[in-house]
Formats: structure tokens, sequence, C-alpha cells
């Protein structure tokens, strides 16, 4: 076995009003594959960015064979052999893989001297150039600069062979827009191996693959792991732990929570550990009865995201959607918004088939969408608040197809009033709001469409504990005056607190469906996992 451990020991990380670990003591060891897991706020993420230098703990200290370390920066730990490969890919697009993998360290060859001549103030080059220009004080000085050659050929070749060491084959010089999802993830992960870190850490590295593309991931696990390589591996998606991980480590509200080898990590036991014994919350009763179904799927499907989906929503019901990452969540609010097209499958609404269904028709037909990339999908940027809460309600608000501001105002201020949006004037850029303000202008942009359904996309998410609450309020507020609701979030949590029902979406199919009185978040989890 090959020689080599990772440990904290008493790792405590305090934030205002907040403890996110709480004296964690964990050991990875190398050669093996360390799953670590933990519902949504358990610590996980916080760990992983002390080990990687990015956040520096309130207390305790980390040790790499038998060492102490000083961890000031994702650099300084670079520098002691510990590299991340978080969630989120951190590659640039428009750059090719070979620069992507040596970004930074791209080496170099000869010197480049630049100047300006004076007159003409253009730049020529040339090993001994100078030139002299007059500086305010009438003092002469060189205007000569100097800079290093890349060496391309060197790069590439460094590439590719850092790409040949893990049994890889990508064309290094191809832009990393053109590749697949999991060929950038095999880039990310090759950017970190030409650091020959001797520990590796990968955040949900799966999320976004396909089964076929799994199996290629793992395989290079695996290598890296007969390589002596420390791996920590984090995974929601229980059923791969067994394929990929020797042992199985959780954390439970900042705590470690328990070690199992793998063979004894069944999913039940891995759920007793990310849950103990949790009791079920209060509930939003029992959903309204007696209503007519104004929104229904039937047969649903998209590419190979989603299968055969179908599904009633009532006037006044707040239907929750739960699932793991990858199990088609956002893929079925999308498409019955029309912004992706189903491959099959109808979408009712009042009774009546809706015919090649599109972002436009379906909100001439009731239906909004709070989306789920907020910066991207939700707002515009650059615009104001007064703006961005009327684009989708643009045409209810202007009168004969003309624009006036003194409408627009007081659609906004209302919203304003009614939503209550902290802000310090609505002609602000919408960038100058916290992000609960942000998602609390995009709901009311929609409201302002007068919807019958609205469907939200991780509402909650980056947004503070207070914002959560009051967009709570204001799904119940709907759904008291009868609009319907489907509802995304990633927090099991927040499911039980505001719904009605919840589906539960597993590998793209709705695997199970419950009414959430009496429903405990465990139960929720294990349908979730498929446990």
């Amino acid at each position: 076995m090959p020689d080599g451990r990772l440990e904290t020991e008493g790792l405590r990380k305090d934030y205002p009003g907040t403890v996110a670990l709480d004296g964690v003591s964990v050991a990875f060891e190398a050669g093996k594959v360390s799953a670590l897991i933990g519902k949504n706020g358990a610590g996980k993420s916080t760990l992983v960015k002390i080990l990687a230098g990015a956040v520096r703990p309130t207390s305790g200290s980390v040790r790499l064979n038998g060492r102490t370390l000083q961890l000031r920066s994702p650099r300084e730990a670079l520098a002691q052999g510990i590299a991340a490969v978080h969630q989120e890919l951190s590659l640039i697009p428009d750059l090719t893989v070979g620069e992507n993998i040596l970004l930074g360290r791209l080496p170099k060859r000869g010197h480049l001297n630049l100047f300006v001549a004076p007159a003409s103030r253009r730049w020529v080059h040339g090993r001994d150039a100078r030139a002299t220009t007059n500086d305010t004080d009438g003092h002469r000085r060189d205007a000569r600069a100097t800079g290093l050659i890349i060496d391309w050929k060197g790069a590439f070749d460094r590439a590719a062979a850092i790409l040949s060491e893990l049994g890889l084959s990508l064309d290094v010089r191809a832009k990393v827009s053109r590749l697949s999802i999991a060929q950038q993830q095999i880039v990310e992960i090759a950017k970190a191996m030409s650091y020959a870190p001797r520990v590796l850490m990968l955040d949900e590295p799966t999320s976004a693959l396909a089964a076929n593309e799994v199996d290629r991931l793992f395989e290079l696990i695996r290598s890296l792991a007969r390589r002596g390589v420390i791996l920590v591996y984090i995974s929601h998606r229980l059923h791969e732990l067994s394929r990929i991980a020797d042992s199985v480590t959780a954390l439970r509200d900042g705590r470690v929570s328990g070690t199992m080898p793998i063979g004894e990590a069944t999913p039940k036991a891995i759920v007793q550990l990310m849950f103990g014994d949790d009791v079920a919350a209060g509930r939003p009763g029992a959903a309204p009865s007696g209503r007519a179904t104004v929104l229904e799927v039937r047969g649903l499907s998209y590419r190979d995201i989603l299968k055969d989906i179908s599904l009633a929503l009532m006037e006044g019901e707040i239907l929750g959607i739960a699932g793991m990452l990858g199990s088609g969540r956002t893929e079925l609010l999308m498409s019955i918004f029309g912004a992706m097209r189903a491959s099959g499958g109808e979408i009712l609404v009042d009774g009546r088939v809706v015919r090649r269904p599109t972002p436009g028709r379906m909100k001439r037909l009731g239906l909004g969408l709070a989306p789920e990339s907020r910066k991207t999908q939700g707002i515009v940027p650059l615009m104001s608040i007064r703006d961005n809460g009327c684009l989708a309600g643009l045409a209810k608000i202007a009168k004969h197809g003309v624009i006036w501001k003194a409408r627009q105002r007081r659609v906004v201020e209302g919203n304003v009033r009614e939503l209550q949006i902290r802000t310090p004037g609505i002609e602000r850029a919408i960038t100058s709001l916290s992000g609960g303000n942000q998602q609390k202008v995009v709901i009311g942009n929609w409201l302002n469409t007068r919807p019958r359904v609205m469907m939200f996309d991780e509402p909650t998410r980056g947004i503070d504990v207070q914002a959560k609450g009051q967009i709570f309020d204001i799904i119940r507020g709907l759904s008291r005056q009868g609009i319907a609701c489907l509802f995304v979030s990633s927090e099991l949590e927040e499911l039980l607190e505001v719904c009605h029902r919840v589906i539960i979406l597993r590998d793209g199919r709705i695997a199970e469906t419950h009414s959430t009185e009496g429903l405990s978040l465990q139960r929720l989890f294990e349908g979730c996992m498929g446990a």
C-alpha cells in the first residue's frame, strides 16, 4: 500500500451567526478513494476549501504525512501537493486544452525587446532595441520593454505528455469550448495533475456526465489511486460509491458522524450517518382538493434526460420536485416552459394540449418561470431595477405599444412594497441589490404577467436566511390566491416546509410521489438516492 496520509484534527470554522465546521477530525489514505458525503450545509464544501487553501480555519490543524501545514492560499496548497477539482469547472473556453492545462505556467524561451519610437509612437522590436523620450520634467528616459516569448511547441508537448501519463488522448490544440462536458472534466483533472499532487479532491465530478463518460472517469480515478494519490471523492450519488470508493465518511451539522468501509456502507447505513434521527418538521397541510387541474404533463421526454414524465397540478397546489444533481429537475421545468424542446409527450393547460410550446406561448397561457441561474437567465445586470421588474410583463404594462416609465414605476414600486424588496431606488442597477432582493425582483417580474402557474427553480440559492423565509411566504401567498406552483430545490428541508406534495425524480423518471404530511427528511433523501 502506498505510504501517505492527509489528516485533520479539530478543524473548526466560524462564520457570523453559524458554525460551518465543529471539531472535524478525519484521515484520508494514499492509494484509496475516500468518499465524503453529507446533506447540503453539512460542511463538505467548507472542509474542501480549507484543505485547498481557499479558506482558513478558525482553529484546528491539517497534516500531510505527519507534517503540519499552514495553508493560506490555493497556491500554497498546490505547493504542498494538494489540488482540487471543483464542481464548477474553472476552464477558459476560448483557450486550447494545452493552454488550460498549463495556465499561468506556459514555458518561455528567449526575450523580445520592444520600444516606442518617440515621434511615431509605433512599437519596434529587436534584441538591442532602445529609444528615449522626454518625461514631464524634460529629462530623457528609456522607453524599452522586454518580454519573454512563449514556447508554444514546448507547451503543447508538455500538455500532451501529461495527458499521455494519465492514459488519456485529447487534441491539446483544440479549444475547450468544442469539447464535451466529460472531456472538459478530464482537462480539469489533467490540469490538477500537472502539479503532480499527492492529494486530489473531486467535488461532484459526475454530476453532468452520461453513464459511459462516468465509466471513463472512474478508470482514470482508479489509475490515480494505483499511483498512490490520496483521493477525496465528494458525491450525492449514493449508487456510485460502491463502484469507486474504498471508504465513506459522512458529515452532519459540521461534525463527522462516522466513517465506514465501503463493504458496510449500505444505502440505509449511509442515510443514517447523514441524517441521524431527524424528525418530521412542520408541514403546510394537505393539498387543496376539489379544484381544477390547471397544468398537466403526459409522457414528457427530453433527449435521454427525461423519460415518460406525467404529472398534474391543481390550482393553489405547491408541488415540489426532488432529486439529485443530474436527475432532470431543471430540464423538466424548462421543457414545460418551452425553453427546451421536448422530444415526446404532451403539455396541457386547462385541459387543452399546447402545440409546439415556446416561452412566449406558455407565458400567454399563464405560466411563469423563475430560472435556476439568476445572474445569467433571470436578470439583465446592466439594466435598472425598474427595467428588470418589467421585462416579462412589458406587453401588459405598455399602453398601445408605448413604454411609459411612469407606468413601469407604479408597477415595480408595487412589487417593492408587496415583496418587501429592500432597494435604494428602482432606478439603480439591479446589481446594487443583495442576492435575495435580486431574486424577489425576478419573482415580481413574473408576477407582473399575472400567472396562473409559477415555476421556481432553486429560488433560495445564494440568499440569506431572512430572504429565504420571505420567498417561502411569497410562494405560500400565491397558493392562497389559487396560483399553482412547481418548486425545485436541492435543499430537501425546503420542500417539506413549503410543498403540499413532492415527486422524486431519479434517472430522469418519476420514482416516487409523496404527500409531505408525515414525510420525514430521511425518507425523502432515501427516495432521491434510491436507497
